[in-house]
């Protein structure tokens, strides 16, 4: 059985989500995350990250990575474009952008407003960070243009990974009304009780 270490609101939410989606049986192992001062890879869980998973001998931290290898192994034809589809491009490219092209920003505002408590002490390096938040919020909006979910009308796992990372943005004030498909987007997505049930736990 897959076992997924969680800590609530972290980027473990995703593979929890995505568990819930898939609908196969899981263990969760929840931890508080230990503060992030102490250094990188502090958490407990077998990497020292979250999320981290255990399937058999596989063991792998990295949101994106864990969603992919999981829907591969699991999905059975769900939440993922078959690997000659026309779409198949643009899935892959919307999972690694929710992470290493629209979290960086948010990463840092969120370091310095709630870790370092310095954000006061750099007001232009914060503007920046805000900046890349809303930049990778607006790339969002323009693809939604026509949209149900990011690929179209079918849901997958690029949803599960901007989904979180939407949610994030608008708490840190990144997602706005001036973005009103994104937001319509995301409220849909949080209508999901896959999405709902990993956020409550």
């Amino acid at each position: 059985m897959i076992k997924l270490h969680h800590s609530p609101l972290s980027r473990s939410v995703r593979i929890l989500w995505l568990l819930e989606e898939l609908g196969i049986p899981f263990e969760l192992v929840s931890a508080p995350l230990e503060d992030p001062e102490a250094g990188p890879f502090v958490q407990k869980t077998p990497w020292g990250k979250f999320p981290a998973i255990e399937d058999g001998e596989t063991v792998m931290f990295e949101s994106g990575a864990i969603l992919e290898y999981l829907i591969e192994r699991y999905g059975e034809g769900r939440l993922a474009p078959a690997s000659d589809a026309p779409n198949r491009g643009a899935y892959l490219q919307w999972i690694h952008f929710a992470e290493s092209t629209a979290f960086p920003g948010l990463g840092n505002i969120a370091w310095h407003t709630r870790v370092r408590k310095d954000a006061d002490e750099m007001p232009a390096a914060i503007e920046d960070y805000r900046g890349w938040a809303e930049a990778a919020v607006a790339t969002v909006e323009g693809a939604l243009e026509g949209h149900v979910f990011i690929l179209g009308e079918a849901f997958s796992g690029a949803d599960i990974m901007l989904g979180y990372t939407l949610m994030i943005a608008k708490a840190f004030g990144a997602l706005t009304t001036e973005h009103p498909r994104s937001d319509a987007y995301l409220a849909r997505l949080l209508e999901r009780p896959g999405f709902r049930a990993a956020l409550r736990s």
